[in-house]
């Protein structure tokens, strides 16, 4: 039995020299982990940067977050290793239906991972963070600094609040979550998982938000992408694979013929290490119509798509019309919705979808980071943003990723404009960022 931490009695109260953030290195998203096997076992040698992106600039991060809290977490980060504990329950545990789905090799090298070093800087009101080093080390920075910088936020937002004042706020933020689990309550086939992590308000909040989601939603409530909270939990941990994976393989390609083929060479790669319902396309990393349009027979026969930066609605309608081009029947697929959702968009897709083909929700920044009107005044502080952490540069050269939301595109104006002529832009439709 889990039991519940007072959070605004320990954001009133707490008088550590430092309270840490990332306490365990499984405080991350499943992906991460299913990912860097994959990346051991095939791309060990390949050198990557992954850096930070602010999309959302109104929102100096550099003038909330004072810089020597900022170093003390990274360091901490740096400073942890996966436990005995860890290690045993990573090897026993059955994932996605399958027992010791982690090679005993890769467990063994995993035993003394460290956070490789980091790079920072501040940039008119900016962080410039970068993680550069072997591909298999910096994989593993992408969750936890986001994590850090998000909480940091929160944390500095806060303390301008007196006790009685964070009470309410958190009730408040209690009260709207379970306004919106009643809603879902309503769909009576749902599949939704926490994905929260990344853009957490902090990580005892989505730990409530979490144990919220068992009690209310029951077997509709599949599991988390925090692999600890899934450990801790009695959860299944969840998630497949993402953008990183083609980005770094596009960065490496020789030619535009090898450029063009780097998407799904990822999904062969993937098919060497897992199967089944792991077997989750990511099609939008250079636009997903693009995908589609050049995509092999076989990767019709996968289990499904996860669309995520095109509308639910209009992603979902054009990986069905694709399905039934190649013969197959969507109501034995699964789409696997994840971008920006809430209540309201997640019970309008279920009910567009129903008995179209299978689905599944990740709920992700709000789930975790939803204080908007929770506070007695308007906070800018406690709002989301937009920020993310991906991939650079493979080997010194440069990362694009196109998107289906040119907003969300990533990389040199050059070599994104190279992958346009490469890939091309149709389908691409630019939209406001706000998570």
């Amino acid at each position: 039995m889990t039991i519940s931490t007072d959070i605004a009695k320990r954001v009133y109260d707490h008088t550590f020299k430092l309270d840490p953030i990332i306490r365990s290195l499984l405080d991350t998203d499943f992906y991460k982990l299913m990912m860097l096997q994959m990346i051991w076992g095939l791309y060990r040698d390949i050198r990557v940067t992954f850096s930070l992106i602010n999309r959302t600039r109104r929102v100096r991060v550099a003038e909330e977050i004072d810089e020597r809290e900022l170093r003390d977490q990274l360091d901490h980060a740096r400073a942890l290793r996966f436990s005995k504990k860890e290690m045993i329950w990573l090897a026993g545990n059955t994932f996605y239906g399958r027992a010791q789905i982690f090679d005993p090799k890769f467990l063994a090298w995993l035993a003394d991972f460290q956070l490789p070093e980091y790079e920072l800087h501040r940039v008119d009101g900016q962080y410039e963070l970068h993680f550069d080093g072997p591909w298999t080390h910096t994989t593993m920075w992408e969750i936890p600094a986001l994590a850090i910088i998000n909480e940091l936020r929160s944390r500095a937002a806060l303390r301008k609040y007196g006790r009685f004042t964070l009470d309410v706020l958190y009730a408040r933020a209690k009260a709207k979550l379970w306004s919106k689990v009643e809603r879902l309550r309503e769909l009576p086939a749902l599949r939704i998982s926490d994905f929260g992590t990344r853009r957490r308000h902090g990580f005892l909040w989505q730990r409530w938000c979490v144990e919220a989601l068992k009690e209310g939603l029951g077997e509709a409530f599949i599991g988390t992408s925090n692999v600890l909270l899934a450990m801790d939990s009695d959860l299944e941990a969840i998630g497949t694979n993402a953008h990183e994976l083609p980005m770094v393989l596009a960065a490496l390609a020789k030619n535009d013929d090898e450029l063009r083929a780097a998407p799904y060479q990822v999904l062969r790669d993937w098919e060497r290490y897992y199967g089944g319902n792991l077997l989750i396309v990511l099609p939008d990393t250079f636009g997903t119509t693009a995908f589609l349009r050049d995509a092999p027979e076989w990767v019709a026969d996968w289990t499904g798509f996860r669309p995520d930066s095109a509308p639910p609605i209009e992603g979902g309608e054009e990986i069905i019309a694709w399905w039934k081009q190649k013969g197959r029947d969507p109501r034995e697929k699964l789409l696997v919705f994840s971008d920006a959702l809430d209540a309201d968009t997640i019970v309008s897709t279920y009910r567009h979808f129903e008995g179209k083909t299978r689905m599944s929700f990740g709920w992700g920044t709000n789930l975790t980071n939803d204080f908007d009107c929770c506070a007695p005044q308007h906070d800018d502080g406690l709002r989301a943003i937009s920020l993310v952490c991906k991939v650079t540069a493979a080997n010194g050269r440069p990362a694009v990723k196109l998107s289906d939301n040119p907003r969300k595109a990533t990389g040199t104006p050059e070599e994104i404009a190279r992958y346009l002529r490469v890939f091309g832009g149709a389908g691409r439709v630019e939209r406001e960022v706000v998570v």
